[in-house]
């Protein structure tokens, strides 16, 4: 290879690093603008925890699990309904499910 082509490559190579560096800051952003919300998540779709025996995102056992939680956008957990929530409402930390 020659001077130029190596100089060329380098470029390039700093040049996309750079853009990735920045395309990963709005998604950083973007996950500070979001709640862990317990209590809303539908069977088989939270994002994590589902308690005890369970390893994590999409291992919720029943609709409306109070002890799995979904990210939400900022702001709108405590208004998103939740049957089991004795709010009924999802809420920002686990919670024991009121009875049926």
């Amino acid at each position: 290879m020659n001077k130029a082509v190596t100089t060329a490559s380098l470029a390039l190579a700093l040049a996309l690093s750079a853009a990735l560096a920045v395309a990963a800051i709005p998604m950083t952003a973007h996950a500070a603008e979001k709640d862990k919300c317990f209590g809303v998540a539908l069977k088989g779709k939270n994002d994590c925890k589902a308690g005890a025996g369970t390893s994590c995102a999409g291992t919720s056992k029943v609709d409306y699990q109070s002890n799995a939680w979904s990210m939400v956008p900022k702001g709108t957990c405590e208004q998103t309904a939740s049957p089991t929530s004795p709010t009924g409402f999802g809420q920002l930390q686990e919670f024991k499910a009121k009875s049926a």
